[in-house]
């Protein structure tokens, strides 16, 4: 489906050209690249229209404890994925023996998912401190 037209009044038929010393140059370009536009010209348009220019920051320091809270949950669900096997093994013997073997086997899977979980919490307590500061 394409776009809509733009009302005859709306449309830009007016080519304007114009030139900037190398220090504009490079502070539109530093502009453009912070926001999510496609091309320099719709930057310009939002100035000339005296349209707010919206820009797009990201905080850097969040990279590690994001890597961190992924890795966290790659191994949560990998830990839930080997207690969802030996569950398996563990409903299909009837006998007491294979059944206590695995209900231990599943028991130290899930003891390991604590430390796991403490740590997420410490990561989140962090965050929580840094961003809902009254």
């Amino acid at each position: 489906m394409g776009r809509k037209k733009a009302k005859d009044s709306e449309r830009l038929t007016r080519k304007l050209f114009t030139r900037v010393n190398e220090r504009k140059y490079a502070e539109l370009q530093a502009l453009w690249e912070r926001t999510g536009h496609n091309d320099m010209s719709q930057i310009l348009r939002d100035i000339l229209y005296n349209r707010p220019v919206k820009t797009i920051t990201r905080d850097m320091t969040l990279d590690n404890a994001m890597e961190e809270l992924a890795r966290i949950r790659t191994e949560i669900m990998r830990i839930g994925v080997n207690i969802n096997q030996i569950t398996k093994t563990f409903n299909s013997y009837p006998e007491r023996e294979r059944k206590a073997f695995y209900a231990k086997l599943a028991f130290a899977q899930y003891s390991g998912i604590e430390a796991k979980i403490d740590c997420l919490l410490e990561i989140v307590g962090q965050l929580a401190k840094r961003w809902l500061q009254a």
